[in-house]
């Protein structure tokens, strides 16, 4: 019998995807703007599309900063 352990990992999201969610039309849009630099992940210039993301991470987009929720939040927090 396999008693599986429950997962202790925390949810993420990639950073593309996310955008997406913070109202970027596309995901061609979203790894334009990742790649350019002009996306900030806590502070600091991120450029890969699939940097994974959890809850409470703050990603800037040309001055809008958006918060990570939790899972069993709602979407994107401005």
């Amino acid at each position: 019998m396999n008693i599986e352990e429950p997962s202790t990992e925390e949810p993420t999201i990639r950073l593309d995807h996310f955008l997406q969610g913070c109202g970027v039309e596309t995901g061609g849009q979203a790894k334009q703007l990742i790649q350019s630099g002009n996306v900030l992940v806590n502070g600091e210039v991120e450029t890969r599309r699939r940097k994974k993301l959890k809850a409470g991470d703050e990603v800037d987009l040309a001055g809008d900063v958006f918060v990570v929720a939790a899972a069993d939040d709602d979407s994107p927090v401005p």
